[in-house]
């Protein structure tokens, strides 16, 4: 029996270039072998055109096949573009990208492998993970969120003829800004050196007093809240206007402390 179809969507590059090199060795070391031990074979677009065009063909696959795996390294223009076309169609897709790199804000949202292809635990450590998230989308691919489903179906709530809706259309416009605001802000923590110069950040943390220290703790209650509010979000209207009203009120109020202490960290983080 033939093997199904993985497309990869990658930078390419000129040939004899770093970025061809590096997505040769990426897709014969990690990606093939990943997607071959699911039944898959994987093809990247300059193997059906001219590397840097976006074709009728590669548009096709990118509409058909069954599974995309996508890299997002270097934040090539062509690759976004063509990770959007598979976002809008909500079929299953395997994000990935250098490690090292920063996922850009638009789809920072979406699972992420990370992957240094000179590391050979780190490659094994992305086979894995690529494969387990083909077998959880073969299990269930009828529930694929992507920024745009994600953006549509929260369009679709807040011009809804029911006021419950709209109001949860509200709250789950907030949340998604609020992960987003979380996300972008955990990066910022992690790697401060990318913000400011090291010798300045010596000098602050000399100079700042104890009130302005960043405390890890936070970011976790924070994180706490938002899989709290993810949960309640996700339960359906149950029919009882006492519960349901007791479980808007609650994710007000966390919102409300979430909005506080992104305001405070933001404001620690930005002097």
């Amino acid at each position: 029996m033939a093997n199904k179809t993985c497309f990869v969507i990658a930078p390419i590059g000129e040939a004899g270039s770093d970025v061809r090199k590096r997505s040769d060795q990426v897709l014969k070391h990690v990606i093939s072998p990943a997607v071959e031990a699911c039944g898959y074979e994987a093809l990247r677009a300059d193997q059906i055109s001219e590397p840097g065009m976006i074709t009728s063909q590669v548009i096709q696959h990118i509409v058909d096949d069954p599974l995309v795996v996508a890299d997002l390294t270097g934040w090539n223009p062509n690759v976004f573009y063509e990770l959007a076309i598979r976002h809008a169609l909500r079929r299953p897709l395997v994000q990935m990208i250098k490690r090292g790199e920063q996922i850009p804000f638009d789809v920072a949202g979406t699972r992420t492998i990370y992957v240094d292809h000179r590391d050979l635990d780190s490659v094994e450590e992305a086979k894995d993970e690529i494969i387990k998230q083909i077998q959880s989308l073969e299990a269930d691919s009828t529930d694929i969120e992507t920024p745009i489903s994600v953006s549509l179906d929260l369009q679709l709530l807040r011009q809804s003829e029911n006021p419950e809706q709209r109001s949860l259309g509200d709250l789950l416009a907030v949340i998604t800004e609020l992960r987003s605001g979380l996300s972008n802000l955990e990066k910022r923590l992690d790697n401060p050196e990318s913000i400011i110069p090291p010798g300045y950040i010596r000098k602050l943390s000399r100079e700042l007093s104890p009130k302005r220290r960043i405390h890890p703790e936070m970011i976790m209650e924070m994180r706490e809240m938002i899989e709290r509010i993810s949960m309640l979000e996700e339960k359906s209207i149950t029919g009882s206007k006492r519960i349901d009203s007791e479980r808007n009120i609650e994710i007000r109020e966390m919102l409300e402390r979430l909005r506080h202490m992104m305001s405070i960290y933001m404001h620690e983080m930005e002097f």
